[in-house]
């Protein structure tokens, strides 16, 4: 099993749309985490429904940081574009895929953004297994 990590500020949006994507797509290979460099404390309602509309129930996951991950090696760490303010992990491969922020789009935008981070986590994953 190949670990991987999503992160962004809030892991609010876009690392836990990611970490989802990956449990969906890695199945039993892949073993996903998400977290923050400045964590909400809560998953994006937004983000909630629009990965409910594609089968996965967000509600399930919390908002964390860093400080909360387990000592593991990670494979990937992929940061969400948030430049400084995601800090450096230990991992073999680092990528930065550079995703805007959907915080405050509306639902067309949102979804867009979705489905960009789903394509991004879908080749990522390819290239694991």
């Amino acid at each position: 099993m190949k670990n991987i990590l999503f992160v962004c500020i809030e892991n609010s949006n876009r690392s836990q749309m990611a970490q989802a994507f990956a449990n969906m797509y890695g199945g039993a290979d892949i073993h996903a985490y998400s977290a923050g460099s400045r964590p909400s404390g809560k998953v994006n309602p937004k983000a909630i429904a629009a990965m409910k509309e594609l089968g996965y129930n967000l509600e399930l996951h919390q908002s964390k940081s860093l400080d909360e991950l387990p000592d593991v090696q990670f494979e990937y760490a992929v940061t969400m574009g948030c430049g400084d303010a995601c800090p450096l992990v230990r991992a073999k491969h680092r990528i930065d895929w550079n995703i805007p922020d959907p915080r405050e789009m509306d639902e067309a935008a949102f979804r867009e953004v979705r489905n960009m981070i789903g394509d991004k986590v879908k080749e990522l994953v390819r290239k694991m297994v």
